[in-house]
């Protein structure tokens, strides 16, 4: 592949709902392109973006890949999106990447959450859109109904550019409404035809000559001399319109619509010719703000002269071939071996081998200039982290990433394994920064935070056939407590004869509940009924035993111990006596203080639409949830709705929220106190968790 400078590369973002043609639309755009010599399917388990066994196995993109292609005079870098919400971090990453993001809708299911989601991410990060109908030769496909519904959820930026021609349900042909052109498919390729008549256009629903005027009047909006001549009645000539969008699509009021069928790559052609005209080059827009060694703000432009900076969207923990790091080049130029400062670990690192990708086949790259993607071997560099030559050290804001939220108890099916679970984690932990790995030090269980159960799924089937080590998953346990309610005074009394020296020691302790997380100890003991040099030995032996309550086998906070009194033998007395006495007491103590349970209660922040509002307050206090207020959300339709739920409420909530809000909603759930456990619960969780002494 040759060189191209900024100037002549396209970064297209493929995005969108799951199942709305994004891969198969990756897929035709390369072969239409010449850059493949075959048609893959995704039944067939044979595409170029979708080629690990995962996304095989499942027939659908879990990873975002990258594959180009040349058209015309440009080089284009496809990033394949997953659409499944799961795999919400990949998709971040791709769009981060690119420079303009390709948003496909099913032209048979139309507008859903995914197409959302891809276009608010895309414009929180300030790219440019346009919106792919796709799956037009399915026979409940329908243009027009799609077209109305973008009009409708996206405003007045969505101009369509090419529109279908339908008789009988069937499309003749395709009109390039910045042509004025119509084109039919024969063997595979563009015919012009005739442009359809207004009968035909009214049984259509749409009239071409309407289109044309609302693309005119969206071109008019993006410059002054343009809205002059429109209102003037003049008509636009195809560079003007050509231009207007292309400078539209830049400042956010445009957002294209064209339309294509992956199967018979009927439209295919127009759009490759369309991302030629209209989407954004590096040069255009990839100037980014970043920061330098002193915390000041500079602007980094896309100029092959400047010195070099780039910055790593994605890594890939390879078990074959090592670390692959994605890296987009911002300004200068990247080369192997070239000694480069990381901005944000500080470190020097060298550059590795590069790479272009097709897919998972390599293709060895010389240099990659300003504006490129491309693929370093084996740096020790991580998502997230910006390098560039020590002549200007910058760095640029990294990627936002949302939350794991699905949590699952994990442990080794085979005894051992658990060193082996641990380092293939953090190599995971690298490549996908929506998983979490750590040690829950209340229940001593190793959590793994995904975004869902099919996330979670996939990383489980990562740990066995990439690291061979397999795993068992349950739900966490939850981390209750036990305190006290009154106060009481006992007696712990340890006697022992066993031939020699014996064991003697006698301890009066009151016990009150208090505010602490940890036991606090005092000592008021007078006349010398405990010698002092047994009162740590006392406290030791208390401390040792509120690990474990007294009703099932829980951590105990909230307690308060006076030692106040006891006995000691001049002989026998000891500090392992005065340890076991102390214990004695603790036990009896802890009976008659009248224990209970305490269970962790966590506070909710959850985000849903208007309408799922009172079906979100019912579940939560089915869950046993407090709900203490609802805010109306910065997005438009949403409503925060904040709580106070009990954590062992909240295991499926998840995938509850997922089901009922159609992947619209959010939350956020921490833990905030403890709280008595409920009188009718309390048996159950007992019988659950009672240890024995």
């Amino acid at each position: 592949m040759k060189k191209y400078d900024s100037t002549k590369i396209k970064n297209i973002a493929i995005a969108g709902q799951a199942g709305s043609g994004k891969t198969s639309l990756t897929e035709a755009l390369l072969y239409k392109s010449g850059a493949t010599d075959r048609l893959g399917k995704i039944t067939d388990g044979n595409t170029v973006s979708d080629y690990t066994p995962d996304e095989i196995k499942r027939k659908c993109s879990v990873y975002t890949s990258l594959s180009s292609l040349e058209t015309g005079e440009f080089k284009v870098n496809l990033l394949d999106t997953p659409g499944m919400f799961d795999y919400e971090g990949e998709a971040v990453e791709g769009i981060a990447a690119s420079g303009c993001v390709l948003i496909t809708v099913s032209g048979k299911s139309g507008v859903r959450v995914g197409t959302h989601k891809a276009y608010d991410l895309a414009k929180k990060m300030g790219k440019p859109t346009m919106f792919v109908v796709t799956k037009l030769d399915d026979d409940n496909a329908n243009f027009n109904n799609v077209l109305t519904q973008l009009k409708a959820e996206f405003g007045p930026t969505v101009c369509p550019v090419v529109v279908p021609v339908i008789a009988d349900r069937k499309i003749v042909s395709y009109v390039n409404l910045i042509e004025m052109k119509a084109y039919k498919y024969e063997d595979g390729k563009a015919v012009e035809t005739d442009m359809p008549t207004a009968d035909v256009s009214e049984k259509m629903g749409y009239r071409i000559d309407g289109l044309i005027e609302a693309v005119s009047e969206a071109v008019a909006e993006t410059d002054e001399a343009l809205f002059e001549k429109f209102f003037s009645g003049e008509a636009f000539t195809q560079k003007e319109l050509t231009d207007g969008i292309h400078s539209g699509m830049n400042s956010g009021i445009i957002t294209p619509v064209t339309c294509v069928s992956s199967t018979d790559l009927s439209g295919v052609d127009m759009l490759l010719k369309e991302i030629d005209l209209l989407l954004p080059p590096p040069s255009e827009k990839d100037a980014m703000i970043g920061e330098t060694a002193d915390g000041e703000a500079v602007e980094v432009s896309c100029v092959e002269s400047d010195p070099m900076s780039a910055f790593v969207f994605k890594t890939v923990a390879d078990p074959f071939v090592g670390k692959m790091s994605y890296i987009k080049v911002f300004s200068g130029k990247l080369t192997p071996n070239k000694e480069v400062v990381n901005a944000t670990t500080g470190s020097t690192e060298k550059v590795g081998k590069l790479v272009t990708l097709q897919g998972k086949k390599q293709i060895d790259v010389a240099e990659a200039g300003c504006g490129d993607i491309v693929v370093a071997m084996k740096m020790n560099v991580n998502t997230n982290d910006t390098i560039c030559d020590s002549a200007r050290v910058v760095k640029f804001a990294p990627m936002t990433f949302p939350k794991p939220c699905y949590k699952m108890a994990v442990r080794a099916k085979k005894q051992g394994d658990e060193s082996k679970i641990s380092a293939a984690m953090t190599r995971l932990m690298e490549e996908d920064l929506t998983i979490d790995y750590k040690l829950d030090p209340s229940t001593n269980e190793m959590i793994l935070s995904t975004l869902g159960g099919l996330h979670l799924d996939s990383v489980v089937g990562r740990l066995a056939g990439t690291f061979g080590v397999e795993v068992e998953t349950s739900v966490p346990k939850i981390s209750y407590r036990e305190t006290i309610r009154k106060k009481v005074k006992v007696q712990g009394r340890h006697k022992k004869q066993s031939g020699g020296h014996g064991q003697y020691g006698d301890v009066w302790i009151e016990f009150e509940p208090c505010v602490s997380d940890d036991l606090v100890f005092e000592e008021k003991v007078f006349g010398g009924a405990v010698p002092k040099n047994f009162f740590p030995a006392v406290e030791k032996g208390l401390q040792e035993s509120v690990k474990k309550g007294v009703l099932a086998g829980f951590p105990v906070v909230g307690l308060k111990a006076i030692l106040v009194d006891g006995s000691y033998h001049p002989v026998d007395s000891s500090e392992m006596a005065f340890k076991m006495a102390a214990s004695i007491a603790y036990k009896e103590g802890m009976r008659q203080a009248e224990p209970v349970l305490l269970e962790p209660i966590g506070s909710l922040s959850v985000f849903v639409p208007d309408d799922n509002t009172g079906d979100m307050m019912g579940e939560l206090n089915k869950r046993r949830g407090r709900v203490l207020g609802m805010n109306p959300a910065e997005k438009k339709g949403m409503t925060e709705i904040v709580a106070e739920v009990p954590m062992a409420e909240m295991a499926d909530f998840t995938l509850l929220l997922r089901q009922m809000t159609q992947g619209q909603g959010v939350f956020t759930f921490e833990k905030a106190r403890y709280e008595p456990l409920p009188a009718n619960l309390v048996a159950d969780v007992i019988a659950k968790n009672a240890v024995a002494d």
